[in-house]
């Protein structure tokens, strides 16, 4: 959990370098503070008869996800400046299925070793081998 609350404190924060485990734990919390939501919006949305008020429930998932797609974006960057690429490889998601996957592989890898020109490591750990 204190993961996604340092993400949510660097809310807009899109220069310096994330750690996997940042981005993951994030991304983890987040999609299940998604189901938890929709669970409960379903299930309010599903008891109530009122017709209005099942329709009101998409607005809860949609406030949430609202909430949290800067900071999302924000650390998206911060793991791409990691491995010692632009933030605007993001970018690349808008092409379907192709540029989730080379998202995903660029997310699994491990930071640069040493500094970079986004930073310094967040590890603290410095290569004794610069390539």
């Amino acid at each position: 959990m204190d993961w996604y609350v340092k993400v949510l404190k660097h809310y807009a924060d899109f220069s310096g370098r994330a750690r996997r485990k940042e981005y993951w734990y994030f991304i983890l919390i987040n999609f299940l503070i998604n189901m938890g939501i929709a669970f409960a919006s379903g299930l309010i949305g599903g008891v109530s008869q009122d017709p209005s008020m099942a329709s009101g429930m998409i607005i809860l998932p949609l406030l949430y996800n609202l909430a949290v797609f800067i900071p999302s974006m924000a650390v998206g960057v911060r793991r791409l400046h990691d491995t010692n690429r632009s933030g605007w490889w993001l970018l690349i998601s808008m092409i379907p299925l192709v540029g989730a996957i080379v998202l995903i592989i660029f997310f699994v890898e491990d930071s640069q070793p040493g500094s970079n020109e986004y930073g310094p490591n967040p590890k603290g750990i410095e290569s004794a081998v610069e390539v």
